[in-house]
């Protein structure tokens, strides 16, 4: 039997559970400001991760188009924050 550090174990336990997706949109939701900015954050109203599709929700016509047009960016943006594949696709409502 190996020995780990507390990182690794955790690590390994979010690994073999189903927890990491929710831990994931949780980071999302708490860290949304420091991953997008305060503009946007500031404008959107919810963010929901499903498996590995990301739902951003806002009221103002010219952010959803930019935000739209802008997806891969932000997919790049929150893959990269995470230093893992986390998000495939965003949806805008």
């Amino acid at each position: 039997m190996g020995s780990y550090s507390i990182g690794e174990a955790l690590q390994l336990l979010l690994e073999k559970s189903k927890w990491k997706p929710k831990v994931h949109e949780l980071r999302i939701q708490q860290e949304w400001e420091q991953i997008v900015g305060k503009t946007i954050s500031k404008y959107t109203r919810n963010v929901v991760l499903n498996g590995t599709v990301l739902t951003v929700y806002t009221d103002v016509a010219a952010l959803k188009q930019e935000l739209h047009f802008g997806r891969q960016q932000l997919i790049e943006r929150i893959n990269e924050y995470f230093q893992e594949k986390v998000l495939t696709e965003v949806v805008v409502k």
